[in-house]
């Protein structure tokens, strides 16, 4: 009976350290419930992150897709409610995909490279010589702006957290992702890129993946993937 108490315990710890994102603010207005405009993630309830970033699950990590689609207008800051606090260390991201014509964001999946990331963090080091990154230890993800320059239309949202804690093996950094439906209004005339497809922009061995952020200067990390598009 002791033994079956502790491993509940240990089972219910593993959940409180992990986490989804199941809704998406929009310049300070969460859509209106969880999993409304953004797709939910096949961790709704376990909330275990991804560990093989080559993995079809590293698009959205969905099985469906959302009843709704957001209206975002070009400019917006957004951010992403989590479920529990992102505790883990690693950076944040934010890609945006633009739903090819004839189709829609409420059907689309994804699929080719047409991926651009808009948004990553960086670490700073904190006052016991580790690594932190913005937002750690809080119950959103970090702020990010869509930027003027994104052509209107409709899109899929990816955020993505990277944790790092365990990331000096291989195949076992954490992706916690999720990936909403969107709608740019009052957009530019910008041209995204560099356009990646997921899977395939990551690797294992990415040095933003494998690494040991215990023995490395913040300075010395990169996060995975192509460069940010600002708009410019």
């Amino acid at each position: 009976m002791q033994l079956s108490l502790a491993s509940l315990l240990l089972s219910a710890a593993a959940v409180q350290a992990h986490y989804t994102f199941p809704r998406l603010v929009i310049n300070g207005k969460p859509e209106d419930k969880d999993w409304s405009v953004t797709r939910m993630t096949k961790n709704a309830q376990s909330k275990t992150g991804i560990e093989n970033p080559t993995s079809g699950d590293i698009r959205c990590y969905s099985s469906q897709t959302a009843p709704n689609v957001a209206t975002v207008p070009a400019g917006a800051t957004i951010h992403f409610h989590s479920t529990q606090q992102i505790n883990h260390p690693g950076p944040t991201q934010y890609y945006l995909a633009k739903v090819p014509a004839g189709s829609s964001a409420t059907r689309w999946d994804g699929s080719g490279a047409v991926w651009f990331k808009i948004a990553t963090t960086t670490p700073t080091m904190d006052k016991n010589k580790q690594l932190t990154w913005p937002n750690q230890n809080t119950y959103t993800t970090v702020n990010a702006t869509i930027p003027a320059a994104t052509p209107s239309g409709e899109y899929l949202l990816r955020v993505e957290q990277i944790a790092l804690h365990m990331a000096m093996q291989a195949n076992k950094a954490q992706f916690y992702l999720a990936c909403s439906q969107i709608s740019i209004t009052d957009g530019g005339n910008g041209t995204p890129g560099p356009l990646v497809s997921l899977p395939g922009a990551y690797r294992s061995n990415d040095p933003g993946i494998l690494v040991n952020i215990n023995a490395i200067a913040p300075t010395a990390y990169t996060p995975p993937g192509p460069a940010v598009w600002t708009g410019n």
